[in-house]
């Protein structure tokens, strides 16, 4: 026998239950559906068979040739045709009594008469013992400077210092030309002048050897002062020395 299961009891089963039971809503249907399976069928029947129900037929003289399903390129306007340059017959080899034609030229004999100058190598520096080379003009090794238009000409600042030189050469000589004629200027001999020069030498060697004594450590007025004073009667000497080295020509003043 089966056992009747009860529920467990609960308030809430107290209380029967209203069993609820939902409606579905009818379902959809579409308004084409009976012409699609229509459709469907006549297709279907049509197609039973292997193939199409009506196929043309081919011809017997319409068979299958070879390359006939291989696509054709359309035949252009100025198509090659082979053999179109040989139509026209060459002339006969002439004979041996014939005089050969004069004055024509040939292909052939305008490259034979042309005067083709060949291609000079560009002067290269090889530079490694690989021979990694470069090309000479971009080296610095090329003597290009020589090329210059005014290569070897003077400078115009030297023409122009030479010229002011120049200009106060003729004056000064134009003075001392004055002078002389005025008696007011004597001019010293090479002799005398050569004796003036061994007199300011020895006088500038007595002062250094004189500056060569001081004390290194000047701490007082005297000492200081003394030191200036020989600086100053050796830098007059020097430069008095200077100027009879430099000019050959001296003139001093009678009084």
């Amino acid at each position: 026998m089966s056992e009747v299961v009860h529920p467990p009891e609960s308030v809430y089963n107290l209380i029967p239950k209203e069993d609820v039971h939902t409606q579905k809503p009818p379902r959809y249907m579409s308004k084409y559906r009976s012409t699609v399976v229509l459709e469907k069928t006549l297709t279907k029947d049509a197609m039973r068979t292997m193939g199409p129900a009506k196929v043309e037929v081919p011809s017997p003289d319409k068979y299958l040739k070879k390359h006939s399903k291989e696509p054709k390129l359309p035949e252009s306007e100025f198509s090659y045709r082979l053999f179109d340059h040989c139509t026209v017959k060459k002339p006969a080899v002439p004979a041996r009594t014939d005089n050969p034609p004069m004055g024509i030229r040939t292909k052939r004999d305008f490259i034979k008469t042309a005067t083709v100058v060949p291609m000079k190598p560009q002067p290269t520096c090889v530079d490694s013992s690989k021979g990694h080379k470069q090309l000479l003009e971009k080296s610095g090794l090329l003597p290009k400077y020589i090329k210059k238009k005014h290569y070897g000409e003077v400078p115009e600042y030297l023409q122009q210092r030479n010229e002011e030189e120049r200009r106060a050469q003729e004056e000064y000589d134009n003075f001392v030309k004055e002078q002389r004629e005025q008696g007011a200027m004597k001019h010293l001999s090479d002799e005398e002048r050569q004796a003036v020069l061994e007199g300011l030498k020895k006088n500038w060697d007595q002062l250094h050897h004189e500056f060569q004594g001081l004390s290194v450590v000047t701490d007082t007025m005297t000492k200081k002062s003394r030191k200036e004073r020989l600086e100053v009667a050796m830098k007059q000497l020097e430069s008095n020395i200077s100027l009879f080295e430099r000019f050959k020509t001296i003139y001093i003043p009678n009084n």
